[in-house]
């Protein structure tokens, strides 16, 4: 697995829930006082292990932490840059939505080795969707559950976003956009501000 995978869980659960609650989790999972490494690639297990440890540790069932930490990369302060990369995809949510399909494209032009699965969205109606992700690991559809309600927050939309499972090598969203103009989108500029 990919070290900035392995550092956003970190990450997540550190500014979730503090860094006692993370050490506790890491020394759970064999790490000791150890950080992730970014740059680094693990043995999926460690992954694995460090998603079981936090799940016993927070008694919460594994998919709502994954769902957690797909809000969590979009919606934290502390981790801006999945959202710019994310809301490049276009002004609307509808368009970000389209924009999926070149998501993996998109984040090899960021980080040339990191493996997200590819992405396909299936057009139902102007306002029902499915995605389907392929990856040979199961759970990113729940991050990505997470990543795609903050985004319909982020961009003021109100949808209706729900996992439909795990078949033939992938995993299936289906997203139903109720009205767009929902709220008030958070401020998005193309250049970023200087600070």
């Amino acid at each position: 697995m990919h070290g900035l995978v392995n550092r956003s869980i970190e990450c997540f659960l550190r500014d979730t829930y503090g860094a006692k609650t993370w050490g506790e989790i890491a020394l759970a999972a064999g790490l000791g006082n150890e950080s992730f490494e970014a740059l680094q690639s693990y043995d999926d297990a460690v992954t694995d292990t460090v998603l079981a440890a936090a799940c016993a540790h927070l008694q919460s069932p594994r998919e709502m932490v994954l769902e957690d930490l797909g809000t969590y990369l979009i919606s934290n302060p502390n981790v801006p840059a999945v959202r710019r990369l994310l809301r490049f995809g276009g002004e609307t949510f509808a368009d970000f939505l389209q924009s999926l399909n070149e998501l993996q494209d998109r984040a090899r032009l960021a980080v040339h080795d990191l493996a997200l699965p590819s992405m396909e969205l299936c057009d139902h109606s102007d306002t029902r969707f499915s995605l389907l992700l392929r990856h040979d690991a199961a759970g990113f559809g729940h991050v990505m559950v997470g990543v795609l309600r903050a985004m319909a927050d982020d961009y003021g939309s109100l949808a209706y976003i729900e996992f439909e499972g795990r078949r033939d090598g992938g995993e299936t969203i289906t997203i139903e956009l109720l009205e767009t103009g929902f709220a008030e989108g958070r401020e998005f500029a193309l250049a970023e501000q200087a600070g």
